[in-house]
């Protein structure tokens, strides 16, 4: 059974800083390319970043300068790391493998 269980802060401050981690089990997780999505209020689901097998990573412009990605295959973890927070990070932020979702986790910015 594959899953895909996310965990990090979640209430951060405006400018401030924040990891996320997703933790997958169920696959083959250094074979797969790994995904970070996020949904802000009233808006459809974006993708922020991914990461391939072999570390190579891809970043929405949006998101480029402020947003770090990793994994550690031997962990069967892939990480988000958020930097210098806006209001509009202010989203639901979900793990993705093919075909397979992490349940979300909400992303509070305060002021």
């Amino acid at each position: 059974q594959v899953q895909l269980v996310e965990s990090g802060r979640v209430l951060v401050q405006l400018a401030g800083s924040l990891s996320l981690a997703c933790t997958a089990s169920g696959f083959t997780f250094s074979g797969t390319i790994m995904s970070w999505y996020r949904q802000a209020p009233g808006k459809g689901r974006e993708l922020v970043a991914y990461i391939t097998r072999v570390g190579l990573i891809n970043y929405a412009d949006s998101v480029k300068s402020r947003f770090s990605n990793n994994r550690d295959n031997a962990k069967n973890t892939e990480y988000m790391q958020i930097n210098s927070l806006k209001p509009e990070d202010k989203a639901v932020y979900y793990c993705q493998a093919p075909r397979y979702w992490g349940q979300g986790t909400q992303v509070t910015v305060s002021s």
